[in-house]
């Protein structure tokens, strides 16, 4: 049995985690956050432990646990591209600074940590589809740099302290993921694709539409996670699914998979919007035996089910 420590535990991954790792496994875990709104329906659970607190604040919680515990995975973050250019300094804050101490029990206490990066660390590339070994093409002093970089730098941190403290590190580089209790106005493009054809109203897609992405349904993500927290590898491993679609393709596939009759209107597309974005999951798929298996309609249509049982609205 494992002790596992998850900071963020209430945040759209957070929770998809959690459900997995009780359902799946006989480990206990031990959460965090500033709120309860998506694990609630996990409190009754013997083997889920809750603690409502900001993890800035509440350290000596976080430095017990981190001893108590086998695995930390700080996903606290704001990956939300709205919140980049609103509050800048908020994201640096929560997506690089908040993780550090943590990082820095575990090196105290020998734990083996899994720090979650971004796709975004591949910037717009130049390279298609993204390797762990390519570097990147970010700018760093664009809207979206404070995010990006935020990730590179706790990467190449993450890194530091495994060669020259031994840390038990991992990186899992995150692509576009989705699925149910998805926010509907956090700016990103499924969830905000359904809730207009939900309500029947206008799809706005960003430039032409051609710009491609790659979704992975959260379930297929959070088992990566679990198989990359359990193995002994300490490089970057990209997760996501390299099934690769336009904007425009997903806006029409929402639309036929809801059944809604919305129009799709074009707007102005948003400064240094990537390109490009399909993972290589070669390493994936050879160290951690993992690949995805729901595809982008299978999975749109159990985010709608899922989030019907659950009378929220997308």
């Amino acid at each position: 049995m494992k002790n596992v420590l998850i900071l963020g535990v209430n945040g759209f991954i957070g929770h998809h985690l959690s459900k997995y790792i009780l359902a799946h496994t006989d480990w206990h875990i031990y959460g965090m956050d500033l709120q309860s709104e998506r694990v609630s329906t996990l409190l009754g659970d013997p083997k889920f432990h809750f603690v409502e607190g900001d993890i800035t604040i509440n350290l000596e919680w976080v430095e017990y646990h981190v001893r108590k515990c086998d695995v930390v995975l700080p996903l606290v973050a704001i990956a939300t591209p709205a919140t980049y250019v609103r509050e800048p300094l908020r994201v640096f804050e929560l997506d690089f600074e908040a993780n550090l101490p943590i990082i820095r029990h575990c090196v105290k206490y020998k734990k083996r940590v899994v720090f979650p990066s971004t796709s975004e660390v591949y910037g717009d590339p130049q390279v298609h589809p993204q390797p762990e070994t390519y570097w990147g093409h970010v700018n760093p002093i664009g809207p979206r740099g404070v995010y990006d970089e935020a990730k590179r730098y706790a990467e190449a941190l993450t890194m530091a302290y495994h060669r020259q403290q031994g840390v038990d590190t991992a990186i899992v580089r995150i692509f576009n993921t989705f699925g149910s209790r998805m926010r509907a106005h956090d700016g990103r493009a499924i969830p905000t694709f359904v809730r207009q054809a939900l309500a029947n109203e206008p799809l706005t897609v960003f430039g032409d539409g051609s710009q491609t992405r790659s979704f992975c349904y959260v379930d297929d993500l959070v088992r990566g996670l679990t198989a990359l927290a359990q193995s002994g590898e300490h490089l970057p491993v990209n997760i996501g699914n390299p099934a690769e679609y336009t904007l425009l393709e997903l806006a029409q596939t929402i639309v036929e998979v809801t059944g809604a009759t919305s129009e799709i209107v074009f707007e102005a597309l948003p400064v240094d919007d990537p390109k490009v974005r399909q993972p290589d999951i070669t390493r994936a798929r050879q160290l951690l035996g993992w690949e995805p298996q729901i595809s982008l309609e299978d999975g749109l249509r159990r985010m709608l089910q899922a989030n019907s049982r659950e009378s929220l609205s997308v």
